[in-house]
């Protein structure tokens, strides 16, 4: 049988979800426990991929296991590490995937100008004080006109295409000194969002106009020296599928 398991994690202790040598990332804890449990090693499947530092509130994994124990749930939370938490264990069809079904991925970059050490974890500080939160709102607004964003990947030649559609795009002031950016798409692509926080942030500081923004993404070439923003503000925050909601 197929089972989504949602969970959400701090991403500050990790070199990101994917396993990888020399360094702990989420999947490495993950599956110790969850093996550990059903003493069995199934292979687990994430949504996708996150950098070291980030954070998700939403992040599917399936596996295929004859028959779970009905409280792994409750023991998995109990044998997790405190940044590492499981929503939900929902049994699925068979040909359920948890990356290729997903139609639509959230994510949400929080940042602070008010240097504030109580949320230097989950929030990325930017010391400019004077950043154009307006120039900024409309650099947002001209994502959903584009489709092709190959100039905001990192590398841009390992995927099958740059096409991504975004759906939605939004800087919400949150007032003293706080800020949201949330994007919706059906795919990101390696840095995307990373890539054009930078770019907005480029914006807010008057480096960059709004007419510039657009013409970097028109231009579908990926500058030599690529920057990003910095990673712990990043969450991805929501994950839909045409038969699955999650927690």
């Amino acid at each position: 049988m197929r089972y989504f398991i949602d969970i959400s994690y701090k991403g500050t202790n990790y070199r990101g979800w994917q396993r990888q040598p020399n360094a702990v990332s989420v999947q490495e804890v993950f599956e110790e426990r969850l093996f550990s449990l059903l003493k069995a090693e199934p292979m687990l499947w994430g949504c996708g991929r996150t950098d070291a530092m980030v954070h998700a509130s939403q992040f599917i994994i399936h596996f295929d296991f004859d028959e779970i124990p009905a409280d792994l749930t409750d023991k998995l939370n109990m044998i997790l590490p405190q940044d590492i938490v499981v929503n939900s264990i929902t049994a699925m069809h068979a040909d359920a995937h948890a990356q290729f079904d997903a139609t639509e991925r959230t994510y949400d970059y929080y940042f602070h100008t008010n240097k504030n050490a109580y949320i230097a974890d989950t929030s990325s500080y930017y010391n400019e004080p004077n950043l154009n939160i307006e120039a900024m709102q409309l650099a947002c607004k001209e994502l959903i006109n584009y489709s092709d964003y190959r100039a905001f990947c990192k590398t841009p030649d390992k995927h099958n295409h740059t096409i991504c559609n975004v759906f939605d795009a939004t800087l919400t002031d949150k007032g003293h000194g706080n800020y949201q950016f949330t994007i919706t798409a059906n795919r990101f692509l390696r840095g995307m969002i990373r890539i054009i926080m930078f770019n907005l942030i480029e914006v807010g500081k008057g480096r960059l106009s709004v007419d510039q923004f657009s013409k970097l993404i028109e231009g579908k070439t990926p500058p030599k020296f690529l920057k990003m923003a910095y990673p712990q503000g990043l969450f991805l925050s929501s994950i839909k599928y045409p038969y699955f909601n999650g927690k």
